[in-house]
């Protein structure tokens, strides 16, 4: 069990939430917090529970069924967040809320078919904006037909696009923001309301640029320390 100060990740995650709510007012948005939990303990995230916090992003699959079944009582929205392998696609379809890395057909069809029986499973499509051979997602060109092949999986809701841009892409959250905007024009998506994008050092162009999403971590749980 890793032991933690609670005042102190009182302090951060009440500073994070300042810095989103002064930026939701200054571009009238209402962006939402999604902490980022990952190789944090779960007595940390019932804590942020406790303050008030919903949405929590796991990038672990192991790991994060092992803290949702500890937490199970508690009214937490589970987001995963990291990539996504075939063999993994089953435990995410039957214990998620949202996936924000969906980049393939063969991973929604999995999906899909894996998540029958439950409520349909809310997904973003990861686009590699800035064209990294070091990140996962979908080139923006290759969008219109994943998005079309999605809206044909009645498991899934697609909600939008989540997005990791390059320290260099200045103009990737705007460029993303477009991109959604063509989608919604050429598809109309029935559920299409979500930009998962932004973290604390980009925040505040996030939200400018339309994220309804941001995802920090480091900021309200401290440093990670890996096995």
């Amino acid at each position: 069990m890793m032991n933690f100060d609670e005042q102190i990740l009182q302090q951060n995650y009440q500073t994070v939430v300042n810095q989103l709510t002064t930026y939701n007012e200054q571009y009238n948005k209402n962006t939402a917090l999604l902490a980022v939990s990952k190789t944090k303990p779960a007595t940390m995230i019932a804590h942020l529970v406790g303050l008030g916090q919903q949405h929590f992003g796991e990038n672990y699959l192991q790991e994060a069924l092992e803290k949702m079944a500890a937490l199970q009582e508690l009214p937490i929205t589970w987001h995963y967040i990291g990539s996504i392998q075939r063999n993994k696609t089953k435990d995410i379809a039957k214990h998620f809320d949202w996936v924000h890395t969906l980049e393939r057909e063969i991973i929604a069809t999995r999906l899909n078919e894996q998540r029958a029986g439950l409520p349909p499973l809310n997904v973003l499509i990861q686009v590699n904006i800035d064209d990294e051979a070091s990140k996962s997602g979908c080139q923006p060109d290759e969008l219109p037909k994943l998005v079309s092949y999605i809206l044909t999986c009645p498991n899934l809701a697609l909600r939008g696009l989540m997005v990791i841009p390059s320290k260099a892409g200045g103009d990737a959250f705007a460029r993303t923001q477009a991109l959604f905007e063509q989608i919604k024009q050429s598809h109309n998506p029935p559920h299409w309301d979500s930009l998962s994008m932004g973290m604390s050092g980009d925040m505040s162009l996030a939200v400018e640029h339309g994220s309804t999403m941001v995802r920090v971590g480091t900021a309200i749980f401290g440093e990670r320390h890996y096995a």
